[in-house]
């Protein structure tokens, strides 16, 4: 396994290494888990769930204002838990060592690498995943007036949106806006150990009997977690962007590169 980046021994009474966590709050309980038993200091910087809605620029741009006020002189590295997710990381730079997970999606960081959540999705395919932060953040995410999902109306009742245009109208805004779910058959919760959430179980379970979907759970990993937070990157499962590079798609198996910024 080739290392590129590896956190010196330190020697007694030494100070160790403090990294800056800028990543979606979906991940806040498994980082926040990972980060208190790592050796380093890592102060988390959570964003919003949200932001994945806004689109690919204005998520960049929200996403470089939080990595801007990351002070170069106070930390060693900055740890951005993100995927390639809807191409808001592509442009990002950092004064600091930046570090990012080769993956699509946090679902491959929920279930533990790439192979894994492509595995599951092969003999699974038409999931949908949920996991404690998905279920949490959703909420908050759906009052986002900026939101895709907000401007759509996606967040309406029946109700509401029958008050406004009519009941007509309204049956067809709802067949309209769910259209998506067409594209799934199954709905399968993580759960990544990180609390008893039987009660976000059988909210999970309810929602896909709702929807006719069939209904499994899987128990998540924290593989990737210690190593991300830890500082021990290989290039297999992380990219290091050196300050003057900056992140781009790399459109084959490797999904982000490094290029001159």
């Amino acid at each position: 396994m080739s290392m590129l980046w590896t956190p010196p021994i330190l020697e007694a009474g030494e100070a160790p290494q403090r990294y800056r966590l800028i990543a979606c709050d979906v991940l806040i309980r498994e980082l926040s888990a990972c980060s208190a038993r790592c050796p380093r200091i890592v102060d988390g910087n959570f964003q919003p769930k949200g932001l994945h809605d806004l689109g690919s620029e204005p998520m960049a741009a929200r996403l470089q204002e939080a990595i801007d006020q990351t002070e170069p002189h106070r930390y060693d590295a900055i740890l951005l838990g993100y995927g390639l997710c809807s191409n808001g990381i592509l442009g990002l730079r950092a004064p600091v060592p930046m570090e990012n997970c080769i993956i699509d999606d946090c679902i491959s960081l929920l279930l533990g690498s790439r192979k894994a959540y492509q595995a599951y999705f092969e003999q699974h395919p038409g999931t949908y995943f949920l996991s404690p932060g998905w279920i949490e953040r959703a909420t908050e995410s759906a009052k986002d007036a900026l939101s895709i999902p907000s401007q759509l109306g996606m967040t309406r009742t029946y109700q509401e949106l029958a008050q406004q245009y009519g009941e007509d109208n309204a049956r067809f805004l709802m067949e309209t806006l769910g259209g998506w779910m067409k594209h799934y058959q199954r709905l399968a919760y993580i759960d990544t150990r990180t609390g008893d959430f039987q009660g976000y179980k059988a909210w999970a379970r309810q929602r896909a009997s709702e929807r006719g979907w069939e209904y499994g759970e899987l128990i998540g990993s924290t593989e990737l977690h210690p190593s991300f937070v830890s500082g021990e990157w290989d290039e297999t499962d992380f990219l290091v962007v050196p300050p003057g590079e900056t992140i781009a798609a790399s459109h084959d198996d490797q999904i982000i590169k490094r290029i001159q910024s």
